[in-house]
């Protein structure tokens, strides 16, 4: 078996989102396991944001790589801009790919869902295609339902309750809470076409966290996939925690006294707050968020992203009141704001954070469930509202605070949560009550399973190990 050629595997992250940080660290899984990976980049300037970890993998004589895509000067990758990317279809990215890929031809591509315009170049060399989605079992289950038996249509307003049917739990709803593109029916599902067309699909995600969705996703929705997740496990050293996801410009002296201050706080005493990589929240809300967690009496960390702007008015008082705020909470020791970037792989597994206030994403759920850390659930686009149900309703470990309205990164939000809601929801998360602890209980159980299922002999590593299987049998015919 030693003497064979490894299975070679290439991974096409799409840029941005919370995509290319977890299709990494897939590409770095399946090395370990013994593949041969390559991660294909389109630009040399985002290869050099995740080289540091590879090359460690490399010292521990793992067979992984990058290679920068050979596009014309003048091209504008098209990964680029969220708004417009995913749906990119020009061949002046199809050819440099085209021509790696015949000169290399690989025994499976694994490919990002917002590169469908690879799809056919992939396809058209007769090249095994394996799509990554960034979403867990259970949201594809909701919305494979939602577009099938189309409940929101059967109901009379944007906020009437629906339940989704067919699902192994009683799963509740909003039309408000759906994407804007799935309140009414439409067109087909390209990337759900994408997935089908596929030679299956790999999912962040292990089979303890969702066991009754990862078998109605196979047996009952009849999808070929293999639950390999966690995959931000396989980030062990401190380096690769420190330096996963980071962006170019850090402040390293607020980080450090950060992480120095965090080690004087109590154990699960602060919470943690931070909305992702593309989240834009309006100063009014940021305003109220800052009320509410000094109003719950808990020390905290802000990571303060993108502030939206859509209203076109002047907020010089606003964000002069949010820099006030930021100087007198690290003055009284209250609270660090960052802005900007912050590892938060470090921040969750800090013996100090007792509550992670999250708009949902998939990686911050993940990377949540695998520090024992219970939610505050504030989602906002995306599949987050699915996510959101998950959490607090089938795995019960997190509280909601009420947000209602599915708006894209780059829309106005019309919602504004208040402070009273943010009070009441960190209370019962980092508060210590009877109800904290049983949810910390629970966050902490799924962590160990979490745990356990990249380790040999666990329900991840086996789906690994299983994939490659099958990929070096074909391999031999």
């Amino acid at each position: 078996m030693d003497s064979e050629p490894p299975v070679e595997m290439y991974f096409f992250p799409f840029v941005g989102g919370g995509h290319q940080i977890p299709m990494i660290d897939t590409a770095r899984v399946f090395a370990a396991h013994g593949a041969k990976s390559t991660i294909l980049s389109t630009t040399l300037s985002n290869a050099l944001r995740f080289c540091n970890s590879i090359h460690r993998d490399q010292t521990h004589n793992r067979l992984i790589s990058i290679h920068v895509l050979d596009l014309p000067n003048d091209a504008v990758p098209p990964d680029t801009s969220m708004s417009a990317a995913p749906f990119t279809d020009t061949s002046v990215f199809k050819q440099p790919l085209r021509h790696f890929l015949t000169q290399h031809p690989p025994d499976c591509i694994v490919i990002d869902v917002f590169h469908r315009w690879a799809s056919d170049v992939i396809d058209s060399l007769g090249i095994r295609r394996i799509v990554f989605n960034g979403n867990g079992f259970f949201s594809r289950c909701v919305m494979q339902n939602v577009g099938k038996f189309a409940p929101q249509e059967k109901v009379g307003s944007d906020s009437e309750p629906f339940v989704v049917p067919g699902l192994p739990d009683r799963v509740e709803l909003t039309k408000s809470q759906l994407p804007v593109f799935a309140r009414n029916k439409s067109g087909p599902d390209k990337f759900g076409q994408l997935e089908d067309k596929s030679f299956g699909v790999v999912v962040n995600s292990f089979y303890e966290l969702e066991s009754k969705y990862v078998d109605y996703f196979k047996k009952d929705l009849g999808k070929k996939a293999w639950g390999i997740g966690p995959v931000s496990l396989c980030n062990r050293d401190e380096a690769d925690k420190v330096e996963r996801g980071q962006a170019a410009s850090v402040d390293e002296e607020k980080l450090k006294w950060c992480l120095d201050w965090l080690d004087s706080q109590e154990p699960d005493s602060v919470v943690y707050i931070s909305f992702g990589s593309l989240a834009r929240l309006s100063y009014k809300q940021l305003i109220e968020i800052a009320h509410g967690v000094v109003n719950s009496t808990n020390c905290f960390v802000w990571v303060v992203g993108k502030v939206s702007e859509n209203d076109g008015q002047s907020h010089e008082d606003e964000e002069n009141w949010l820099l006030d705020f930021e100087k007198r909470m690290r003055e009284s020791e209250r609270g660090v704001v960052i802005r900007g970037w912050a590892p938060q792989i470090l921040m969750l597994e800090h013996k100090a954070v007792g509550g992670f206030v999250s708009h949902c994403g998939w990686n911050s759920t993940v990377e949540s469930v695998c520090a024992g850390v219970p939610m505050i659930t504030w989602p906002l686009s995306a599949e987050q509202f699915s996510n959101e149900k998950l959490i607090t309703d089938v795995l019960g470990i997190g509280v909601q605070v009420g947000s209602k309205e599915w708006a894209s990164w780059n829309m106005e939000r019309k919602e504004v949560i208040g402070r009273e809601k943010v009070e009441a929801a960190v209370r019962k998360v980092v508060g210590g009550g009877d109800e904290a602890v049983e949810m910390r209980k629970r966050a902490r159980d799924l962590a160990e399973k979490a745990k356990k299922a990249v380790e040999e002999g666990g329900s991840s590593y086996a789906e690994v190990d299983a994939l490659i299987s099958e990929l070096r049998s074909l391999k031999k015919n």
